[in-house]
């Protein structure tokens, strides 16, 4: 961390599939001309943060000093994305501005958040990712209140969490000021709305899940409509032991890069992704019109069931996506300035019906054969 009068550095982290490279933010403060520029190769929702940064720091009391003030998202060639980076950023302008004079040392701390008009903190994707790599570097990190229980899933950091601009403030220029801590964490086991015990008879079709559950094995069920295929299906899950608390983290970690909630007490659950039939090949494997490519139905299944109901249904091109997954166990999708990779060790589930009609050819409401 450097702070020689008008200049600020702050630590954050971006997304780059499941992974987090550290990003710096550097302020500059100078006379001349007010303005707020960002640099550092910033989309669309990076450019807006230095408005909602403005209300935000007016709306906790400072000003914003009529002064030239760069901010650059360092390193330049990677691209940044969201408003995860819009504490880091407040925090530089008041610090560069003398506004602000923080007494802890800020290179062991690293920061995330997006704030609101009124200062207040709201929650970021990704932010498993984020602090797993922050742990490895021996970083705090600060998140807002909604991400704490998340963040608090990864040991060995210490993570604390904040409600508004104003609270983080007083936590920097006062020692004797404290963020909240999370509450431990208690691992129970998973639980299911579902079991299989719900189901009467089908003794065989029982037995099969089970051998498919203890191998890992893939499966195709072939029934007329109301034999319980999907009922079958979405029981398999019940059979699966507990996620071991590495895996844990990497289905947490994809489903945070992804926008969702991590919830505490489902987090060694198993997971069962069903998408329906018309689902694009973008929605399958991942993708997305961002610099950051989403994870797909396939990487959110990670080491759980993927389940195509109707599996004829489906689109040629959506399944022939699926066959490198399905070998290598990872997605690798390509950009122009980037490539990420995300997991996809996942067992496959199919259900279809046997002809068109859905009845079998000898069955007398079989109809088109």
């Amino acid at each position: 961390m450097t702070v020689t009068g008008q200049y600020a550095t702050l630590l954050s982290r971006g997304l780059s599939g499941v992974q987090a490279p550290e990003v710096q933010i550097e302020v500059h403060a100078t006379n001349g001309l007010p303005s707020l520029s960002i640099v550092g190769l910033p989309e669309a929702s990076v450019k807006e943060s230095k408005d909602r940064v403005r209300s935000a720091v007016m709306g906790a009391g400072f000003q914003l000093p009529p002064k030239r003030m760069t901010i650059n998202l360092a390193p330049a060639d990677i691209p940044k994305q969201g408003g995860r980076y819009d504490l880091p950023i407040a925090l530089g302008i008041l610090v560069a501005t003398g506004q602000l004079a923080p007494v802890r040392d800020l290179s062991t701390l690293e920061w995330f958040g997006e704030l609101g008009l009124n200062g207040a903190l709201r929650p970021v994707p990704g932010v498993l990712p984020a602090v797993m790599q922050a742990a490895q570097a021996g970083r705090t990190v600060v998140v807002p209140m909604a991400n704490l229980a998340e963040a608090s899933l990864v040991e060995g950091v210490r993570v604390l969490g904040a409600e508004n601009l104003l609270s983080v403030c007083h936590y920097l220029a006062d020692n004797r000021a404290e963020l909240q801590a999370p509450e431990t964490v208690d691992f129970t086991s998973a639980s299911y709305l579902e079991d299989m015990a719900d189901i009467r008879g089908q003794q065989q079709a029982k037995r099969l899940l089970e051998i498919c559950a203890s191998g890992g094995h893939s499966l195709l069920m072939v029934g007329p409509p109301g034999s319980g295929k999907s009922m079958l299906a979405s029981r398999l899950v019940t059979l699966l032991p507990d996620l071991p608390l590495e895996h844990a983290i990497e289905v947490a970690s994809v489903h945070s890069v992804a926008g969702k909630t991590v919830e505490v007490d489902r987090f060694r659950q198993r997971q069962l992704v069903q998408p329906h039939h018309t689902a694009t090949a973008a929605a399958m494997v991942g993708g997305g019109s961002g610099s950051n490519p989403k994870p797909g139905a396939v990487s959110l299944a990670h080491r759980s069931i993927l389940f195509l109901d109707e599996l004829p249904e489906f689109n040629r091109a959506v399944l022939e996506a699926l066959r490198e997954p399905l070998e290598t166990g990872r997605v690798e999708i390509a950009r122009v300035n980037q490539q990420v990779t995300y997991p996809a060790r996942v067992q496959l589930v199919c259900a279809m019906n046997p002809t068109p009609s859905g009845f079998f050819p000898d069955d007398a409401l079989g109809r088109c054969c």
